[in-house]
């Protein structure tokens, strides 16, 4: 019997491997928890734009926004500022109220279904108040 010895080294992890993060079975931003206010007003816009048939140059022209910019707040990637936003929705017709107007609806209707119950029933307090 001969006894080899191997020239590749054992490696031990001194931590496990972190767990990759599963992929989403639903759409983006349809995952149970509320969505974010960029990614709703960004879904606004897009859709806004593309309604028009404008392309992003000619919104981030006419908005004085630069496109890549006007690109990373479509895709929820940036918060823009009120200014920004406000620019944005001039640039396509609206106002600061329409734009927020039509990403609370969008928000309404994502998480009307997903509503839960609170935590603990409401109860009156009964206790002592001190007021100095």
């Amino acid at each position: 019997m001969s006894n080899q010895v191997s020239n590749e080294a054992r490696v031990i992890p001194l931590r496990p491997a972190p767990a990759r993060p599963q992929e989403p079975e639903s759409e983006p931003g349809e995952t149970g928890k509320e969505p974010l206010w960029r990614d709703l007003v960004g879904e606004v816009l897009r859709r806004e734009r593309q309604a028009q048939d404008r392309t992003l140059k000619d919104v981030a022209d006419a908005a004085r926004i630069s496109l890549p910019y006007l690109s990373e707040i479509e895709r929820g990637r940036k918060e823009a500022s009120s200014e920004v936003l406000a620019a944005a929705a001039h640039a396509l017709g609206l106002g600061l109220g329409d734009l927020l107007s039509l990403a609370h609806g969008r928000l309404t209707r994502r998480t009307s279904t997903h509503r839960r119950p609170a935590a603990a029933p409401h109860r009156p307090y009964n206790g002592l108040c001190l007021a100095a």
